[in-house]
């Protein structure tokens, strides 16, 4: 019997389902790993990288155009090692070649497109890159066999530019990026050195005015990013220094991406970005990571202002979230597909003729009204002008959006919002019947743990325990499959935290942001159910953390582990892109951590990492958003409230849920239990000890500024101490009149 011959492409036998997408390409993939590399050398090849993921727009229109190309295969398995590598699952690569991509060309993106020696030093760098030349633009089938040259008669040259890359890679670990969001002030204004000085929060508020768009809201120009936590920055700012304008910035934004075409009207969750100004254009990948920031963002603004559309804007995403990005385990996948049908945009845009064909003509030019919909369409795609004609996004008008904020007019907002809500459900039940677009079922340890931290704030905001039941349901399967205590056999089975899960299966080691995302998450459940064991399991992470992955000569935390795979340079992010970064998440993680045990030495630490990267902050401050709330929360007066009561008794929480009514984001409500069962917590925080109940109520401790005052069971008192001398909530910022929901 003939055995089987495996195939030359091996992306067959991986999980990532980017990697499974080009299993039956014509190129010879491999994944990255030692074999792929082994295989270069031996026979004296370069290495084509490319790096993507699967609900990338571009990364899909190069493989069909390329990767299945027999002509491009040809030239890849004749002179290249060719290498795939998933984004999202490696991370680590990807930091490390989009670095080298940015520095050689100014500009980065996905797909990645990194040549390089078998030893993995680059020196070739670009992004999409099309299959034959067009617009200037270098094809693949001239670029390869021009390389393909330079690798036989010029290794001398080629060996001399990548040992340089790597160099450059290594002296500057920390490099400042160019972000979508403000600009740098290094040209224009004298140098203030950052660290601990709040003279760096009123330069990013500055710089934040200055890029920002009156008309729309957001900042910077087009595309445009939601960027929720330079919006949590802004609320913070707002409740420091009382400037009305920082919270009018913030309104404007989540009102107008609301009410765009980013947002999906119908089923819900935001797009991952705009292509124009007026966040109508949307980029229609779906991202974990962006619902469970701006869900954070609308609960934060709720929370300030009361507004009843904002409250219903967290309630949507996360019904999002439940309905389509929930494993049957209770954990959250990562993404869903910018395309359908082969086209971008395909599940969500709607003709004239299609609407009147569903809907009654009453209802139908009702829904035309709403939403804006043209007979000549109102979706006007650059990339697609032809493709796209007549089509329709669905966005809310301006003189809808004012209707429904209307609070002299209330019964016509409350009919209006019946009606809008009647036709999105018969327009959804349409669309349910196209073909949905790919969903990314990988379960992704960082990402979930952003969506951890921002259920578990909600649910504690808006009092909602369905959202701490699927927190909780969320982080139980994730400390279950992605905590591997045995991976370290002869080293004290310390354990570790794996980074991705798929198909049955938990691998990959964590990284700074899998440790970083998860501590939040952990902490934001404990700050909602007072459990102690969630203030444990962040404890003992941050303890590998402090010990894998800290720079102990200059400060901060490395990407990936000292245990992990060695690639060419070990680098360190502080920069906040789509997501805060690891640093930036661990800075506040520290602070609060260290408030709540009362224990000063965590705090110094997120102090060492502010220091280590204040030069980079002070010429680029409005790129480190997130890092900042981190320097206004270390720079702001810490206030803690113990309340001493009965876990179960309605003292305690009366007094818990009034603090949770308010905005004090430097406040921590910890509820000191004296119940026999929940005096665990006193074991990792023992000043709680100290604390007692007076007269048999529920008393509260409020410490202000390293200072405390004399204890209360008056729950107005206690708001009384908290609020005085730092208090700038405005209470005409919140109207009792507009429908809460």
């Amino acid at each position: 019997m003939m055995s089987a011959v495996e195939p030359e492409n091996r992306l067959f036998r991986e999980k990532s389902p980017y990697l499974l997408q080009h299993a039956d390409n014509p190129v010879h993939w491999l994944p990255w790993g030692e074999e792929a590399f082994k295989k270069a050398r031996t026979e004296g090849k370069p290495i084509f990288l490319s790096i993507g993921y699967s609900t990338c727009h571009w990364c899909h229109v190069m493989a069909h155009e390329s990767f299945e190309d027999p002509e491009v295969a040809e030239l890849l398995n004749r002179d290249f090692l060719s290498i795939k590598v998933d984004r999202e699952e490696r991370p680590d690569i990807d930091h490390i070649y989009m670095n080298v991509c940015q520095t050689m060309t100014g500009s980065g993106g996905w797909p990645l497109t990194i040549i390089m020696t078998p030893d993995g030093e680059p020196f070739f760098a670009g992004t999409y890159i099309p299959k034959s030349g067009r617009f200037g633009m270098t094809g693949l089938l001239d670029l390869l066999p021009r390389i393909t040259d330079i690798w036989k008669n010029s290794r001398a040259r080629v060996n001399h530019t990548a040992r340089e890359i790597v160099h450059h890679l290594n002296q500057n670990g920390i490099r400042r990026k160019s972000g979508p969001v403000g600009k740098s002030l290094e040209d224009s204004e004298e140098m203030v050195p950052a660290g601990m000085s709040e003279a760096i929060l009123h330069r990013t508020y500055e710089s934040l005015h200055a890029s920002f768009d009156e008309v729309h809201g957001g900042f910077g120009k087009t595309p445009k990013f939601p960027s929720p936590h330079t919006l949590l920055f802004l609320m913070r700012y707002w409740k420091k220094t009382g400037e009305s304008r920082a919270l009018e910035m913030v309104e404007r934004t989540l009102q107008g991406m609301r009410a765009g075409g980013m947002y999906d009207h119908l089923g819900f969750g935001f797009h991952r970005y705009s292509t124009d100004a007026a966040w109508r254009v949307p980029h229609f990948e779906k991202m974990l990571y962006d619902q469970a920031l701006l869900s954070m963002a609308y609960t934060n603004a709720y929370q300030i202002t009361r507004k009843g559309e904002y409250k219903e804007t967290v309630k949507e995403i996360f019904a999002y979230v439940f309905r389509v990005m929930t494993s049957l385990h209770g954990a959250f996948y990562s993404a869903e597909d910018a395309d359908s049908q082969g086209e971008e945009g395909t599940f969500y845009l709607w003709t004239t003729d299609e609407i009147r064909k569903e809907l009654d003509p009453k209802e139908a030019e009702l829904v035309f009204e709403l939403f804006s919909i043209r007979e000549n369409g109102n979706f006007h795609d650059p990339h697609a002008p032809e493709t796209n004609a007549g089509k329709n996004i669905l966005h809310l008008p301006t003189h809808i959006t004012r209707l429904l904020r209307e609070t002299d007019v209330d019964v016509a907002a409350t009919e209006l919002r019946k009606s809008i809500g009647s036709l999105r459900e018969k327009l959804f039940n349409i669309r349910e019947g196209r073909e949905h677009p790919f969903r990314d079922d990988k379960i992704l340890t960082d990402w979930n743990g952003l969506m951890i931290a921002s259920l578990a704030r909600a649910a504690r905001i808006l009092g909602e325990p369905e959202y701490e039941k699927a927190a909780v349901r969320a982080v139980e399967f994730i400390w279950e499959y992605f905590w591997d205590d045995d991976n370290l056999p002869g080293e004290g089975g310390e354990g570790e935290l794996l980074h991705r899960f798929r198909d049955g299966e938990a691998a990959i080691q964590g990284n700074l942001d899998d440790y970083s995302f998860l501590i939040w998450g952990f902490i934001e459940l404990y700050l909602t159910t007072f459990e102690s064991h969630y203030l444990e399991r962040a404890l003992q992470l941050n303890t590998i953390l402090m010990e894998r992955f800290w720079d102990g000569e200059e400060g901060g935390f490395f990407f990936t582990s000292d245990r992990g795979e060695r690639l060419i340079a070990r680098r360190k992010e502080f920069y906040d892109g789509a997501v805060p970064s690891g640093n930036s998440v661990a800075v506040m993680n520290l602070i609060m951590l260290g408030r709540i045990l009362g224990n000063p030495e965590l705090e110094e630490q997120a102090n060492k990492i502010i220091r280590s990267i204040s030069g980079e902050i002070d010429r680029y401050p409005t790129g480190y958003a997130h890092m900042i709330s981190g320097i206004e929360s270390a720079l702001g007066i810490p206030i803690e409230a113990v309340i001493t009561g009965k876990s179960m008794e309605e003292d305690s929480w009366n007094m818990i849920r009034a603090l949770w009514d308010r905005y004090l984001p430097n406040t921590l409500a910890i509820l000191n239990s004296v119940d026999e069962a929940s005096k665990d917590i006193r074991a990792i925080a023992e000043y709680l000890e100290e604390y007692s109940m007076v007269d048999g109520k529920a008393t509260a401790y409020v410490c202000k500024g390293y200072s405390c005052m004399k204890p209360t069971t008056e729950k107005s008192e206690m708001i009384h101490l908290v609020n005085q001398d730092v208090d700038h909530d405005q209470d005409h910022n919140q109207d009792p009149n507009y429908d809460q929901g």
